[in-house]
């Protein structure tokens, strides 16, 4: 077994590689983006875990499972839509669902956003949803996609207990660090991530606000810039 390796590529865009050696990319998202450094840009990837069709998430899900013959998991409308876009290894799922992909036991869980495209118009892409993810080793990652706070963030923690939560706190579209680190306590976790944040000046949440709201909680912040690996 190797060390979990977790990669940010900028706003909620992120490379985990394994304990048994699985190359997972969340939300791709790189031609635009503001904030991804190229010379981080993946080459290999197993699976492809959309949480929402907002192209901020989306937009390179298509390119990069066409490129490494990923499989792409999300909801039912994200991968049809997905299919139509060249993407030929698909596992569509919905809410409180569990499959076994690569050897990984993925969820799908609630998230409270909206899901849409603009593809000629706007095209409708199910529910937004977040991912719990069980590795070989028995630890768990929960990828809450954008969401807001809500109350079953309490149940995902009986649940699935995650050691580690990639919360977005940019505020305005999603959670800010005050609320992201109230849902951080409610999932018990250990670590979290923070993601969505800093791409625009919009999005005013920042890691140091979260560090603040979590002070004597025994909870990390895992402050990545953007390219950088924490093993």
């Amino acid at each position: 077994m190797q060390t979990l390796a977790i990669t940010w590529l900028g706003h909620s865009a992120f490379r985990v590689r394994t304990p048994g050696g699985v190359e997972i990319l969340f939300d791709p998202w790189y031609t635009g983006n503001p904030s991804f450094p190229e010379s981080a840009r993946p080459k290999k990837a197993d699976l492809i875990l959309v949480s929402h069709g907002h192209s901020d998430h989306i937009t390179d899900a298509a390119t990069m499972a066409r490129a490494t013959g990923a499989t792409v998991v999300g909801n039912w409308e994200i991968v049809t839509w997905l299919g139509t876009k060249g993407v030929q290894a698909v596992e569509p799922m919905n809410k409180g669902g569990t499959i076994t992909a690569k050897g990984l036991r993925i969820t799908l869980t609630e998230a409270v956003h909206s899901s849409s495209f603009d593809d000629g118009g706007i095209v409708y892409l199910g529910e937004p949803c977040g991912f719990v993810v069980k590795l070989e080793n028995g630890q768990t990652l929960y990828y809450a996609g954008d969401t807001a706070l809500f109350g079953d963030m309490k149940l995902i923690g009986e649940l699935y207990r995650p050691d580690i939560a990639f919360l977005p706190m940019g505020d305005r579209f999603t959670m800010g660090p005050d609320t992201a680190a109230l849902a951080a306590k409610w999932l018990g976790v250990k670590q979290v991530v923070p993601m969505h944040w800093g791409t625009f000046p919009l999005l005013t949440g920042t890691p140091e606000m979260l560090k603040q709201h979590l002070a004597g909680s025994g909870i990390d912040v895992l402050e990545l810039k953007p390219g950088e690996t924490a093993e």
